[in-house]
């Protein structure tokens, strides 16, 4: 178990209650810690890995994905989980996550989205709300947020859900059922920031997030319920589609290759448990 003093996160964080989540979620599914394999960008989410006991890889700024997908078609056999923030993955990584969702692997992505950029000193994120003011924006936010999840809708994303870090219990049952999807599974998870974003807050979620009984029965009604934000903000899974063919890796595509042995240096170079 990490101590808090060795977690460079600003106490309150919901990232804490994310990382408790994802480790419990772990744990329950047995998975061996060198089975696992979490890849992540740059910023304050994305030092998640570095607080669990399994191999990672950092990459840099909006670069979760693409290791992700490499690690995953050359080691088939690991669990493969991605997880960044919402400047990361929607951002700068905005092109990577479109067609990471294309290729539909048997990977994991999750987005702890603040809503704001919170390594950077708080500007605004791709799913800052409108009007929303910070000390770099001190106008207020002009553009139009971005809904990654109606997004994942549409692309094709076979798997497509919503946590919120207040609800640990729920989040970690939801982290669950993603990992053990056969194919690629996106949660987006509400991460109050509790620095730079005094809108979106714990308390302000907890008076709007509900739970889903059922997920959507097919991608219009997903659409639907991925476009509810406001007054009431559903948290669960949003579409669940197990038609859609998974992409199987061809084995150790690159075996007695210069590329994979660059590959298993990587893995052990960045493990913390083997």
């Amino acid at each position: 178990m990490m101590k808090i003093n060795d977690i460079a996160w600003c106490p309150g964080c919901g990232n804490f209650l994310i990382r408790d989540a994802l480790e419990g979620a772990l744990t329950e599914l047995a998975i061996p810690p060198r089975e696992i394999v979490l890849t992540s960008g740059i910023g304050q989410a994305a030092k998640m890995p570095q607080y669990l006991k399994v191999n990672y890889f950092n990459g840099l700024h909006g670069r979760a994905l693409p290791p992700a997908v490499g690690i995953k078609l050359a080691r088939p056999e690991l669990t493969v989980i991605a997880v960044s923030g919402d400047g990361c993955n929607y951002g700068e990584g905005g092109n990577h996550f479109l067609h990471t969702l294309r290729k539909n692997l048997d990977i994991t992505i999750l987005t702890c989205n603040n809503q704001v950029y919170g390594l950077t000193k708080g500007q605004s994120s791709p799913t800052t709300d409108r009007n929303t003011a910070n000390m770099l924006d001190p106008r207020g936010n002009e553009n139009e947020p971005l809904n990654p999840l109606a997004v994942a809708v549409a692309v094709g994303a076979p798997f497509v859900a919503r946590g919120f870090a207040g609800e640990k219990d729920h989040l970690k049952e939801l982290l669950k059922e993603a990992i053990r999807f056969r194919g690629t599974a996106v949660v987006d998870i509400l991460q109050p920031c509790v620095t730079f974003n005094k809108v979106n807050t714990f308390a302000y979620y907890r008076q709007r997030v509900y739970r889903l009984d059922v997920p959507g029965k097919d991608r219009r009604e997903a659409l639907e319920i991925a476009g509810i934000w406001g007054e009431r903000i559903p948290i669960g899974v949003i579409l669940r589609d197990e038609t859609r063919p998974v992409r199987e890796p061809a084995g150790r595509i690159f075996q007695n290759s210069v590329t994979s042995g660059m590959m298993e240096m990587l893995l052990r170079t960045h493990s913390s448990a083997i």
